[in-house]
């Protein structure tokens, strides 16, 4: 009778388990569906997942963009692949030392990093930072050194994961092996923090890709933009010509402009690498949520 009620229990879970991910599959779906769909008809009938004609013209308005595309493409990679691994080198290198109780002052540097999850200077105070000190309006670190620091509460999730996944123990042994804090940090903590390190590596790593505000405040020369801000000024040409109605370069009128296509398309271009990368992270991002988030 037991063995039976764990079956209909595991069943039952495997089908809402199955709907949840249907349901998070399907806007994806839906998304390519009306990124091939004809303007028209979307105009017409709205989104459908099965739509009564396609149409590739909002990939070949973004094909006559594609050198600026590209290099948008090849900015933001670089930079989410840098920020992230500097993201990461940054936070590991805070929250190891803050994750040992025999650090001098350590409440005080914990009430420091959680100062920073409640209050921030505001836009003004840090633009002027950025741009009067750090000089970075129009140059490639205007979208790498805002965020390189994640936040706050990353530091505290790797910071509680140090402490309670990393044996002091181990640590001590090291110690009396004649290895140092360097040697400690880079040879047993590094490695067995795989499964935090990926997380956060993800968070950083989608903060980056996704990040368009920092271009759109510390950048004017729209060569150094990133792939988000390539797709947002392109939307707003859309929306400024169909205003305006004066045509654009692509050669088509105003009034056949894939405004809700090419938003569609853009959406799509912009996601795929993220849904390329996610599943290498996917075995380390639950299992090091869970683990660093367990209050020590």
């Amino acid at each position: 009778m037991k063995i039976a009620e764990d079956r209909g229990i595991r069943a039952a879970s495997h089908i809402i388990l199955g709907l949840f991910s249907i349901a998070c599959v399907l806007p994806f779906v839906l998304l390519i569906i009306a990124s091939f769909t004809d303007e028209l008809v979307i105009g017409t009938n709205g989104y459908s997942f099965f739509p009564e004609k396609f149409s590739l013209t909002a990939y070949m308005y973004l094909w006559a963009k594609g050198a600026e595309i590209g290099r948008a493409y090849f900015i933001s990679v670089f930079i989410t692949v840098v920020g992230t691994l500097s993201s990461l080198a940054i936070s590991a290198m805070l929250s190891y030392p803050l994750s040992r109780r025999d650090l001098p002052h350590r409440k005080i540097l914990n009430f420091y990093v959680v100062f920073t999850m409640l209050f921030n200077g505001g836009l003004v105070p840090t633009y002027l930072v950025y741009t009067q000190y750090f000089h970075i309006k129009n140059t490639i670190w205007a979208l790498l050194i805002p965020t390189l620091l994640l936040n706050g509460f990353t530091v505290m999730l790797m910071r509680t994961f140090f402490s309670t996944n990393i044996p002091s123990a181990l640590l001590e042994s090291a110690k009396i092996d004649g290895a140092g804090e360097i040697k400690t940090f880079m040879m047993i903590v590094i490695p067995m923090s795989l499964p935090i390190l990926a997380t956060i590596g993800l968070l950083s790593a989608l903060m980056y890709w996704n990040d368009w505000f920092n271009g759109l405040i510390y950048l004017t020369d729209q060569k150094l933009y990133s792939l988000q801000n390539v797709l947002n000024r392109i939307m707003i040409d859309i929306q400024f010509l169909q205003t305006t109605n004066t045509g654009n370069q692509s050669g088509l009128s105003t009034t056949n402009l894939p405004a809700e296509t090419v938003r569609m398309a853009m959406a799509a271009v912009g996601v795929v690498p993220i849904l390329c990368a996610y599943p290498f992270f996917q075995k380390y991002f639950v299992k090091g949520i869970a683990l660093g988030a367990v209050k020590g």
